[in-house]
């Protein structure tokens, strides 16, 4: 087991010690491929519910692209398949009408192993189960580990799960602030948190030594900074590493980092949060950055299969073993999935062979940055740069066994902006990515293609604004309109503390769209100009900015035209402007 720790720690350069008893699943050896049908459905944010048919027709999605090449070896049923009233023991009608038989036939036929979701020990969309009702807090609305009969029933359920085949369950929503009306008054609230993680981890350890093939997932309630601004903190509670294979990092969200491809901005947030949690001493194994998810669900800002190809290659290139795709599998063609097979013929050897870097700056700070993954002939490196201007990438030699970086080969980049690889450096356009392969990965038998649904501009610079005054939750400026090409406004909110403040639209169910709340008002004159943005969709998450661009066909090279950004956000905030020129010769 030591060999094994050492082995894991290695893919990580935070110097953080794990703890001494942490441990995997036996199942957990190698790299998985792992399916999640949400986001094919979405049931808190949208209102497309799962079901028995949407269930299989995922599975029958699974068949075809295997029959492509493609890999998967669990299927998870995510939230909300359980009956309201059946404390996780039963399915919910009509839409399971005899229950989960067929899924988890389907499942045997096709050598896929069954998991499924579990709330830790908070109610969502449940009622409370009679023996679950002397663990239950004052608000009725989570329940107390370290006493009453919920934690008993919750492993009683486990085992019955197990032994109708299920090899993985996801636990979400954890508060450990839950505790019984009685306990909450005598307890002091770290006390009470303490007992719930304590009683937790050993209820899982025990389970996990009677059955050490079951894969454990946690997800939120179990640590980490859902931010990308603040400076990193220890965050992470590596105990969790004991009971649980992997630590997800959050769900998929735009970082605090305007992009004018809104769906970069959510790359660069998966990839910011990769990187604190290997801070904190977690892994790259073993952390689960909940990325692909691709559908037409809000959960997904309806992206259907947009920037798709940099979103799995990321994934790929963050180094985890838990490899969990998510959404609608019917979005991907039948090339698509020869493409997605090749990605993981290329990706899984490199994982399990468990080298793998992450360089450069913080993704967070618009840093440019990258992960390495090597092995013994080559290596593969993924490059990004989130600013708003061409950078050079220095790709750093992580180890010292790893050959000199030259006659490197770009695999893959966004369609545009052509990167310059020379050497052990590689420049690349704003907002851009690229993966590069050296030594026996540096042949055309690696090529990835582009992508070509994110176009990165050739060229970009600064534009100076004129005349810039504040107003309340607005700005105004003017600026002189270039010859050709586009003007890129940039637009960040920050609140009265100095921290980015994210619009949400409203509450849920009624939340706008966000292009209702972050605007530009661009004019000539009495003339208003179009604004070309991607925010114009309901963020679940918030979004702390909005990026525009302005066509040339609107303007007269020498005018001067004038710019209102302003935030109907109901807080008062601080809005900064930045103008550039971008043009594709």
């Amino acid at each position: 087991m030591k060999r094994i720790l050492q082995k894991l720690a290695g893919c990580c350069l935070a110097a953080v010690a794990l703890p001494a008893a942490a441990r995997v699943s036996d199942a957990f050896r190698e790299p998985l491929s792992v399916y999640n049908n949400w986001a094919a459905y979405d049931e808190l944010s949208d209102k497309i519910e799962l079901s028995e048919e949407l269930a299989l027709r995922q599975l029958r999605e699974i068949v075809r692209l295997r029959d492509l090449g493609v890999r998967f070896d669990y299927y998870v049923m995510d939230a909300y398949w359980f009956a309201r009233d059946g404390g996780y023991r039963t399915w919910r009608k009509p839409h399971w009408p005899d229950g989960p038989d067929r899924w988890l036939a389907a499942c045997r036929e096709h050598g896929l192993k069954p998991g499924l979701w579990l709330s830790t020990n908070t109610l969502s969309r449940l009622d409370p189960f009679p023996a679950w009702e002397d663990s239950l807090n004052r608000e009725r609305t989570a329940m107390c580990l370290f006493a009453g009969g919920y934690l008993p029933h919750l492993l009683e359920t486990m085992q019955l799960w197990y032994d109708r085949g299920i090899r993985l369950f996801k636990f979400d929503f954890a508060r450990f602030t839950a505790a019984t009306p009685e306990l909450a008054a005598t307890l002091s609230r770290e006390e009470i948190i303490r007992r719930n993680e304590t009683a937790w981890r050993e209820a899982l350890a025990a389970f996990r030594a009677r059955h050490p093939d079951v894969i454990l997932q946690a997800y939120n309630g179990y640590g980490g900074d859902k931010g990308t601004w603040r400076p990193h903190r220890q965050d992470v509670d590596l105990r969790w590493l004991e009971v649980f294979d992997s630590l997800y990092a959050g769900d998929p969200s735009p970082a605090d980092v305007p992009a004018m491809n809104f769906f970069r901005s959510v790359d660069l947030f998966s990839d910011h949060k990769v990187r604190r949690y290997a801070a904190n001493g977690v892994p790259l194994e073993r952390i689960d950055s909940c990325s692909p998810m691709m559908g037409n669900t809000a959960t997904a800002y309806w992206r259907k299969t947009t920037g798709w190809k940099g979103m799995v290659l990321l994934n790929f290139a963050h180094g985890s073993w838990m490899n969990v795709f998510y959404g609608d599998l019917q979005l991907l063609t039948d090339a698509d999935a020869r493409w997605l097979a090749r990605v993981q013929h290329l990706y899984f050897p490199l994982l399990a062979a468990g080298r793998v870097y992450p360089f450069g700056g913080v993704p967070g700070e618009r840093e440019p940055y990258g992960f390495a993954a090597l092995d013994r002939d080559g290596a593969v490196y993924t490059a990004v740069n989130p600013g708003q201007g061409v950078a050079k990438v220095k790709l750093p030699q992580v180890a010292r066994s790893q050959s000199p970086l030259d006659r490197g080969r770009v695999l893959f980049h966004d369609a545009g902006f052509r990167p310059d690889l020379a050497g052990d450096s590689i420049t690349l356009g704003p907002e851009q990515m690229a993966v590069i392969g050296f030594g026996r990965h540096a042949t055309t038998a690696s090529d990835l293609g582009t992508q070509s649904d994110i176009v990165i501009p050739r060229n970009i610079s600064p534009l100076a604004l004129d005349g810039v005054t504040a107003e309340p939750n607005a700005t105004r400026a003017s600026v002189r309109a270039p010859s050709g090409g586009r003007i890129r406004l940039v637009l960040r909110q920050y609140a009265a503390n100095g921290e980015p403040w994210r619009s949400r639209g409203g509450e849920k169910p009624v939340r706008v769209s966000l292009d209702q709340v972050l605007r530009f008002d661009v004019r000539s004159g009495e003339r208003t100009l179009p604004v070309e943005i991607q925010h114009n969709r309901r963020v679940w998450s918030g979004l702390s900015w909005a990026v525009g661009e302005v066509s040339a066909t609107s303007w007269t090279p020498g005018e001067t035209l004038t710019i209102r950004a302003s935030s109907a956000d109901p807080v008062p905030v601080t809005l900064k402007l930045e103008a550039y020129h971008v043009s594709d010769p």
